[in-house]
Parts: structure tokens; sequence; C-alpha cells
């Protein structure tokens, strides 16, 4: 069988090509004669530099240390390619990772994220692409923003703190001085296509995770919509309910307000990594996340690559750490969980590699 493994990272337990080559070992325990083809995916997330360091011969790392999500400093870098593109990515600069298991939903922000912006700008890059998934924070993009020129004020004129704590208190916004873009543009790979507020936005849908409670999201919420109004006076690209503009706590609306334009991640990925020419010639074609549930069908990998494997008949398997109640199964022949494997969620994440390889070895016993 020719089969082609294209996983996504499994988020603060195993990256995405680690992941893919463990599934890809299990197989051939059960099957060694196998044709197998490794495509590793990101979405904008976690990975997404490490999907262009692999896809992209001379790709060189810049290190850079920013300020992380907790304010205090990370070390990051972002890439350099050869054609002069600079590719950030907000999971290593403001990701929710790098926060442990702790959250700051009022505090944590995207400072960190603008300042590795900013390097590469210094850098004199010509173009950015720029991933947004895995964030710390719901701050609207407001630190990246400032990290970039912008200022924002509370009614005395003095500057507010960081995050939706520090958003919450804006009164004036002056975008004067944030950086021009790079000539040749901003592109931002996104891996939701949700609006900045709303029931479907930001802080309603991602909120949780990040630490908000139910009243603090109502709370949030009211707070993004002003925000979205005092941006807009000065930015006439700055729209709330466009697609992707909740995405990383708001950022993709900051961002889309600068003049990027926001495409589906895992779309621009899989161009890079040509997974369309490899599923083409494939009899299976395994994705898999580490939490797959409701919110995969709104632009995460696997249900990326499951429309581009039916829409050339060819059959999908889903591996993923968790499989939500929620989730959509829909189109994959054969879904399975690693924690169900393992028989808990502490010991698939304690082992990840083991029990994605015994995901592997599960999924060829039942070939044909």
């Amino acid at each position: 069988m020719s089969i082609v493994i294209a996983l996504d990272s499994f988020k603060g337990s195993v990256a995405a090509a680690a992941a893919s080559a463990a599934v890809a070992a299990g197989w051939r325990d059960a099957d060694p004669a196998a044709d197998i083809a490794l495509r590793p995916m990101a979405d904008g997330g976690e990975g997404t530099l490490d999907a262009f360091a692999a896809a992209v011969p001379g790709a060189e790392r810049r290190p850079v240390r920013v300020r992380g999500p907790r304010g205090t400093a990370v070390d990051a870098s972002w890439l350099l390619l050869p054609d002069g593109t600079g590719v950030v990515e907000l999971a290593s600069t403001s990701g929710i990772e790098l926060l442990g298991d702790d959250r700051l939903p009022w505090d944590a922000d995207t400072t960190g994220f603008g300042q590795a912006i900013a390097a590469a700008l210094d850098a004199g890059v010509t173009r950015l692409v720029l991933g947004i998934g895995s964030s710390a924070s719901t701050d609207g993009g407001s630190g990246m923003l400032r990290a970039l020129g912008a200022r924002m004020v509370d009614a005395d004129g003095r500057d507010v703190p960081a995050g939706a704590r520090g958003l919450a208190a804006v009164s004036a916004i002056d975008l004067t001085h944030v950086r021009p873009m790079p000539t040749g543009g901003v592109t931002v790979l996104s891996d939701v296509t949700n609006p900045l507020t709303g029931p479907s936005g930001a802080a309603a849908v991602f909120g949780p995770q990040k630490g908000l409670t139910a009243t603090d999201v109502e709370v949030v919420d009211g707070v993004l919509e002003r925000y979205a109004a005092c941006i807009a006076r000065h930015a006439a690209t700055a729209d709330p309910l466009l697609p992707g503009a909740g995405a990383a706590g708001g950022t993709g609306f900051a961002l889309a307000a600068w003049g990027a334009d926001l495409v589906p991640g895992a779309e621009r990925v899989a161009e890079l990594v040509d997974l369309a020419g490899a599923v083409a010639a494939a009899s299976l074609v395994i994705t898999g996340e580490g939490s797959f549930d409701g919110q995969s069908a709104a632009g995460k990998v696997p249900a990326f690559v499951r429309g581009l494997a039916t829409s050339r008949s060819v059959p999908v398997a889903v591996v993923a750490g968790r499989i939500g109640t929620d989730a959509d199964t829909s189109g994959f022949a054969h879904a399975l969980s690693t924690t169900e494997l393992a028989g808990s969620a502490a010991s698939s994440m304690a082992e990840p590699e083991r029990w994605l390889r015994e995901a592997g070895r599960a999924l060829a016993s039942r070939r044909g």
C-alpha cells in the first residue's frame, strides 16, 4: 500500500514530524513493505516554522529574545527564507504552551509576537508570513500592535497595561507610528474562521481554554467590541466580522487592520509540502492532531486533509490524542484516540510516540 501520513503537532506533547514518524513506524511494524510518505503539517499554530524550515532549502533560523505571554523573557526564533520572506510564529513567542499549566486570561498578551515581527522588519525582509495559532491571550492583538508602534491610553492619557485588562481601560488609540508593512505585504496563516466578537467570537469560543470564566467571556467580548470600534476609526481594513478576525484572541483582527491578508493556514502549508501530489498517489491518508473536537472543522489540519483526500476518492483516517464528543468524524474511514489505546489521557501524554506507534500498528491491521 501507498500511505501518506500528514499529522499536525500534538500541542505540548509531540511535534508534527515526530508524530507522523511514530505512526509510520507502527504501520511498518505490521506492514514492512508499505510505501509511506511523510508530510508533517501545520495550520499556522505550533509547528509552522518547522514546516517551512523542512520544506524550503536554505531557510535560516534567526534567534530573537522577546517578552513572553507572562511578561518574562522568552528565547524564540523567526525564519528567513532565501527569497527574503520572513516567517514568524505566534506560538513560539506568545503561545499558550509558554504558560505551562497556568493561565493568565486577563494579563497574557501578544507583545512578544510583535517584537519578533519587528525583528524581521529590522532585518529587511521583503515579505512576511505570520502563523497565528495557539495563542495564550485574548488581547485583540493589542500587544503586537504596540510592539509595532501603536499607542493605547486610558481616559487620563496614560498607557494602559498589557492584555485584556489593559483593553478594558482603553480610551484612545494612536496608530500614527505603527511600522509600515514590507513591500511584498503580509500573509497571515490562520487556523480558524471565527469573527472577533459575538457567540462565535474570540472570547466566547476560545476564551474558556485560556482561563476566562463565563462572566469573563461576556465582559471581554464587550471590551473587544469597543476596541474594534476604536481601531476602525483609524484603519479602513479593520473588520471585526472578517473570517479569522477572532483567531489568536483577536490578533487576526489587528493584523487585518494593519493591512495583512488572512488565509487558511493548513491550505498554504499543504501547498508548501505538496500534499496534494502525495495524496493523488496514495491508497490511504492518515492525519491527526492532539485534540480532535468540534473546533477542528473550522480550519484545522484534519478537516483540511479530509477534504483534500475525499476530493480525490482516497480514504482517510484520523489519529488524535483525544476525540471529543462533539467531533465530526464523518468522512473518516477510521478514527483512533491514543487516550483510548493507552487507557488514560495521562498515559497517552506521558508516552505520546509510543501510543502513536500503537495507533499506526492498529490502522495497518485494519487495511483492506
